[in-house]
């Protein structure tokens, strides 16, 4: 009678002090062997989604972002220390994703098949697809290039704060100067915890060093920015509100 009062999961298990260590020595054992089992290639990276606005006006920066994107492997030095998922959205509600990719030739070879074609913004479906990714297995980190908003702002802003709460957070950059898109921008990029940053087409190697912090970012966290510390970092951590050491 007395094993009706104990919870159903403890139920029928063995009750003595010995028997508790043999299991703790057991766990103990599994979780060495797990530690020093080798992982397979990509296990346990990062995992980065680069989205970008393919529609028309927006070839410059697409060969732009196909040039610097190795930044982003370079960055976190070891091979396999980052997965990154290619989305874009162009024409008629076409956004397409890629499988993750560990190299920057496979990424570049993915960009470089694809050309721009007029039409809407679908960062809705951006964020949206995130969001489910992240659902599936973690996503460290959204990097999203644009530079118009033609959606509901305050449905896009509850997914912006749905990632935030999630841990996924959106390192935008903006190119233009629409003051309505900035104040949108920002505010998604506010709300999920992330970053907003000026894109100047015409400052290559600095959207390629600042691509190569959010590498870092979402391969090692906050401590792997401070750690590295370079000028870029520096930057991205005042602007994820923590102050460089």
């Amino acid at each position: 009678m007395r094993d009706k009062k104990l919870p159903p999961d403890l139920k029928n298990q063995p009750l003595s002090r010995g028997a508790d260590t043999r299991a703790s020595a057991v766990e103990a054992f599994v979780r060495q062997a797990r530690a020093l089992a080798p992982k397979r290639a990509g296990e346990g990276a990062g995992r980065l989604i680069l989205a970008l606005d393919a529609t028309m006006s927006r070839q410059a920066t697409w060969d732009l972002a196909c040039s610097i994107q190795a930044e982003m492997f370079d960055a976190v030095g070891k091979k396999d220390s980052l997965n990154v998922q290619l989305v874009y959205y162009r024409g008629f509600g076409e956004c397409r994703s890629s499988k993750f990719v560990s190299d920057t030739t496979t990424l570049k070879n993915l960009m470089t098949r694809i050309d721009c074609r007029g039409g809407q913004t679908q960062i809705g479906k951006v964020f949206a697809h995130a969001l489910r990714e992240h659902a599936r297995e973690k996503v460290n980190a959204v990097v999203f290039i644009g530079d118009a908003m033609e959606e509901n702002v305050d449905l896009l802003a509850q997914k912006a704060g749905e990632m935030g709460l999630k841990g996924v957070p959106l390192f935008i950059f903006q190119e233009g100067h629409d003051g309505a898109v900035t104040t949108a921008f920002k505010e998604f990029a506010r709300l999920s915890k992330g970053a907003w940053f000026r894109f100047d087409r015409n400052a290559a190697g600095e959207l390629a060093r600042l691509l190569s912090s959010v590498a870092v970012y979402a391969s090692g966290g906050l401590r792997a920015l401070e750690a590295r510390n370079k000028p870029e970092d520096r930057l991205m951590l005042e602007h994820l509100g923590r102050k460089p050491g």
